[in-house]
C-alpha cells in the first residue's frame, strides 16, 4: 500500500498529462459550463490594500456560487518580519491546512477570481502551483467579467468538507535574496520587475523603503499583460515577452511577490515556462541597507501604472 505522502504524489502525476495542457486562464464562460461539477473549488480573492476588510465584507454580500474566501494577509501570507517582505510566503504546512479547510484535495479543479485584474488571483494560483497542485486556474477579467456575462452570485457561504492536501513544495519555482545577489552579473538570468514604470525608475516609491529597481532588471509591468481587463491573446503575450523569452533563467519580482505572479501566468500564456518567483521582492530587497539599488531607465519599460502591491 502507499504512504500518505507517496499516494498524493501518485495523484499528482496522474493529473500532471492534464494539468500541463491545462490553460493558466479559464473564460466566464467555460466556468458556467462546469459550476455543477463536484470535483470543483472556486476561491474569492478580492482584497484592497487600502482596507483589508473590503474583500471579505464584499465576499459576504455577493459572491460566486460555491465560493469560499481566501484573504490575502490571514490566509495567503506568512507574518512580516524585519526582513522577508511585506507578503512573506506562508509556512507550507499552513498554507496546505488552509487549502484544505477550504475543501481543496489532490484531485480539486481550482478557479480563482479577484476583482477583475487578476492581481491577487494569481497569488493564490501561483501558492497552489509551488505545493505541487497543478488543477488551477484563474476567472480571466475576474468578477467584473463574470458580471458582463451574467454570471449567477449569491450570499450564501458554502460550508466545504475539508480535504487532505498534502503540501510538495517545489523549491525551483522560488529564489531569495542572497541567490539573487550571487546572480547579478550572470549573463544566464534575466530578473524581471513587474511594478509601474515610475516605481521601477524610482520616481515614486509608496510602499517601500527606497525607491528604484534591482540592477539589471527590465520592467514588465504587469497591467501591460492586459487589455480590457482580460490577458492579452497569446501573440500579443508571445511578442511582449520576446525579449526575455528565450532567457536560461527568468526570476521576476515585484513590490511584495504579489502581482509578480501575474507576470509568470503571462510568460505561461506566450509559452514561456519556468520563470521563478522572488517572493520577498522589492519590500525584502532595500530592507537590507546594503543592498545595490538602480534608478532610471535602465530598460525603457511601459507606459502602463498597476496599482502597487
Amino acid at each position: 500500500m502507499l504512504r500518505r505522502g507517496a499516494a498524493w504524489a501518485a495523484v499528482a502525476d496522474l493529473l500532471a498529462a492534464y494539468t500541463r495542457r491545462m490553460r493558466p486562464i479559464i473564460d466566464p464562460s467555460e466556468l458556467r459550463e462546469r459550476l455543477d461539477r463536484h470535483d470543483l473549488r472556486l476561491v474569492d480573492a478580492r482584497f484592497s490594500l487600502a482596507d483589508p476588510s473590503a474583500g471579505r465584507e464584499a465576499y459576504r454580500v455577493s459572491h460566486l456560487p460555491g465560493a469560499v474566501y481566501l484573504h490575502l494577509d490571514e490566509d495567503l501570507s506568512g507574518p512580516p518580519g524585519e526582513d522577508g517582505g511585506r507578503h512573506p510566503l506562508p509556512d507550507p504546512d499552513a498554507l496546505a491546512a488552509t487549502f484544505g479547510r477550504a475543501g481543496i484535495g489532490p484531485e480539486t479543479h481550482v478557479v480563482v477570481y479577484d476583482d477583475g485584474d487578476g492581481m491577487i488571483a494569481g497569488r493564490v494560483w501561483w501558492l497552489l502551483r509551488w505545493l505541487g497542485h497543478d488543477c488551477v486556474q484563474i476567472l480571466d477579467g475576474g468578477l467584473s467579467a463574470w458580471r458582463e456575462e451574467g454570471g449567477p452570485e449569491t450570499a450564501e457561504e458554502p460550508q466545504p468538507t475539508p480535504r487532505e492536501f498534502e503540501p510538495l513544495p517545489r523549491d525551483a519555482m522560488v529564489v531569495d535574496r542572497a541567490w539573487l545577489l550571487e546572480h547579478l552579473a550572470d549573463p544566464q538570468v534575466t530578473v524581471v520587475d513587474a511594478r509601474s514604470p515610475e516605481r521601477y525608475r524610482g520616481e515614486v516609491e509608496p510602499l517601500d523603503a527606497r525607491a528604484g529597481h534591482v540592477p539589471g532588471a527590465v520592467n514588465l509591468p504587469f497591467a501591460g499583460n492586459l487589455a480590457g481587463g482580460r490577458f492579452k491573446d497569446e501573440a500579443d503575450l508571445r511578442e511582449r515577452f520576446a525579449g526575455v523569452a528565450r532567457a536560461p533563467t527568468l526570476v521576476v519580482y515585484c513590490g511584495s511577490g504579489v502581482s509578480a505572479a501575474h507576470d509568470v501566468i503571462a510568460l505561461e500564456l506566450a509559452g514561456v515556462r519556468g520563470a521563478r518567483l522572488y517572493p520577498g521582492s522589492w519590500s525584502d530587497w532595500v530592507s537590507y541597507r546594503d543592498a545595490p539599488v538602480a534608478t532610471g531607465p535602465e530598460d525603457a519599460g511601459s507606459d502602463e501604472s498597476p496599482r502597487p502591491n
